[in-house]
């Protein structure tokens, strides 16, 4: 199919102006209550004269001080509510256009910092699931088109980002793999602010869909993840077993790059510094700025791929991980900034995930995930996001992956 045919028989990506102001402006609401809540609560510790390390004081403030804060929140709950109207009514008149890449990337970097918070309030900012094909949505309420072959490749970003940004520096491993091999290569867009089990749940039952209506007899179906988009494809592979879910099936191999499959040191800082501030009463209110965090983000502690692990601030995860499935091809790459020929136990990160974590390695056995050492692989002075670019890395990739569309 040609580019002018396509684009006159499938509505390309649109996002209404109206809907994204109304998404910033109950933002701004959000973040308005938000600081009041803080305020006020700092405001009651300090004039209840609260011990300086303890547990806060309960309960709304009192007096003159306790109106001002309830009249804040009235007056901007009623601002709120009508702007919110006003846009609303005028969404129809304020046209649609298709998001510039810097819109979306802005957009799917507040999905991953507050989605959850935006799926929970309604937010029109909050992006829904969807398989990106050609740069357009995927209509699953018929069959898949029929250029597609036998070997789809699901590509998966990770936290805060966007199906987009798979081209990297003009490359993009999708699409090379596609030329190479065949593979007919899906992009999924999604929320990375919610947990990482929902939308593991909510991908296994979109795959299911998509398998249902592919156009040919699926010879090879593979899942390949950046970052969080790793857990995020194990978490559906996991659920879809759980179900019975029949895509499960034609799972050949799954492809992880840079996923912390252990966990992420900065998103542990993240929660100890929540517990330090805790401590006194005085600082305690700031807990609530670290805590606003999405719950994407909290996941990626200890790697999270399922509702049944803990989400406390425990200190370290000694739970078994989700096992890998039985049968299909598990690889994983890793990427340090450091040189070659340094002992791989001195190698820093790519400044997010930790090598070990990457490679679903374990200083315990029993934790480990089971990936062979001959699907494991480094990448020295490489960055978290070069992994989507690098000559080298694509070569892996290539050559893992050759037998599967031959």
């Amino acid at each position: 199919m040609n580019a002018k045919t396509e684009s006159t028989t499938r509505p390309p990506h649109t996002r209404r102006h109206g809907d994204d102001l109304r998404g910033v402006g109950r933002l701004a609401i959000d973040a308005v209550h938000g600081v009041t809540d803080v305020v006020e609560a700092m405001h009651r510790n300090i004039s209840g004269r609260a011990l300086p390390v303890g547990k806060p004081l309960s309960g709304p403030t009192t007096g003159i001080a306790g109106l001002v804060y309830k009249s804040v929140r009235g007056v901007t709950r009623l601002v709120g509510e009508g702007v919110d109207a006003a846009l609303a009514a005028a969404t129809p008149l304020l046209g649609q256009s298709q998001p510039a890449p810097l819109h979306a990337a802005v957009v799917a970097a507040l999905n991953g910092v507050y989605g959850d918070h935006l799926e929970r309030s309604g937010n029109p900012l909050a992006q829904p699931m969807q398989l990106i094909w050609r740069d357009h949505p995927l209509d699953l309420s018929g069959p898949a088109p029929a250029e597609l072959g036998p070997h789809p490749l699901i590509l998966i970003h990770g936290l805060c980002m966007t199906d987009r940004q798979w081209l990297r520096q003009g490359h993009d491993h999708g699409a090379a793999l596609a030329r190479e091999f065949g593979y007919a290569p899906l992009y999924l867009r999604y929320n990375s602010g919610r947990h990482v089990a929902d939308n593991g749940r909510d991908l296994a039952h979109l795959l299911q869909q998509l398998m249902d209506r592919w156009p040919c007899q699926v010879e090879s179906l593979t899942l390949l993840g950046h970052s969080m988009g790793g857990l995020v494809a194990r978490s559906a592979v996991h659920q879809a077993e759980l179900e019975g879910l029949a895509w499960v099936k034609q799972l050949s191999a799954l492809v992880f790059l840079g996923t912390p499959h252990h966990g992420a040191p900065l998103e542990r800082a993240g929660n100890w510094f929540e517990t330090a501030i805790g401590v006194s009463p005085y600082s305690a209110p700031l807990m609530r700025l670290g805590e606003s965090r999405s719950a994407g983000i909290k996941d990626l502690r200890f790697g999270h791929v399922t509702d049944a692990q803990p989400r406390g601030r425990q200190r370290r995860d000694t739970r078994r991980p989700v096992p890998l499935p039985q049968g299909v091809r598990a690889h994983a790459i890793a990427a340090t900034r450091g040189r070659h020929g340094v002992d791989v136990a001195k190698l820093p990160s790519d400044g997010l995930v930790p090598i070990e974590s990457a490679l679903g390695q374990h200083h315990n056995p029993e934790l480990a995930l089971a990936i062979p050492p001959s699907n494991q692989w480094l990448a020295h002075e490489c960055s978290h996001f070069d992994l989507l670019s690098r000559a080298d890395v694509y070569e892996r990739l290539r050559e893992w992956l050759a037998l599967a569309a031959d």
